[in-house]
């Protein structure tokens, strides 16, 4: 029996395993026969990881420098926002992003066909949501970084796309996770997000 991942999208992965040119072993997660033979067990000293927009990988299993606490002081910040559900973390060894949906809401999307149809979608309303919640695609915004692990002192970033900053965008703000994401993220989706430096 190979290994294989159900993704949120409802999309089945198989992990694969293959050889790089010089010969030593690549493991993938494929959607159909790929280059290489189907893996029975994950090899020691990695895990399956699914990304925010669903990708699956296979990751090594190497232990997080954020503390539960503090994913959770951004999970709790993200709830508090009035348009929560376009939301979503990860945490990544010594970072905790924020990613942001892109693309409009199929609440705007609804109004929109109603405004021009002149008809009520309210009964659909719940079955597109939970489309969006399988298909919705994110990017990331924020990225809190842990600058010192002893004092537990994290320094931001907030994702630009303008064309001569294209990329992460240092903010001066530091200082504990749970003061930092009670500040910042009430500024998600706002003109003050752009506003920050």
């Amino acid at each position: 029996m190979s290994v294989s991942y159900t993704n949120r999208k409802g999309v089945t992965y198989t992990l694969y395993k293959g050889q790089t040119k010089s010969g030593k072993p690549r493991y993938y997660f494929g959607l159909g026969q790929g280059q290489g033979e189907p893996v029975a067990e994950i090899p020691p000293g990695f895990i399956i990881k699914e990304g925010v927009n669903g990708m699956v990988s296979l990751a090594k299993d190497r232990p997080s420098l954020i503390l539960p606490e503090e994913a959770a002081a951004v999970e709790e910040a993200v709830k508090q926002h009035p348009e929560a559900r376009r939301y979503r973390i990860a945490v990544k060894h010594k970072y905790i992003e924020v990613y942001e949906q892109f693309g409009p809401s199929y609440d705007t999307l609804l109004s929109e066909m109603e405004e021009i149809t002149g008809r009520s979608y309210s009964g659909e309303a719940a079955r597109f949501r939970s489309y969006e919640e399988s298909h919705a695609q994110y990017t990331p915004v924020f990225r809190f970084t842990l600058l010192d692990p002893k004092r537990r002192e994290f320094g931001v970033q907030r994702m630009c796309y303008r064309s001569s900053v294209d990329g992460w965008l240092e903010l001066m703000q530091t200082g504990p996770m749970a003061e930092l994401a009670r500040t910042l993220i009430p500024t998600l989706g706002t003109d003050q997000f752009y506003e920050l430096w």
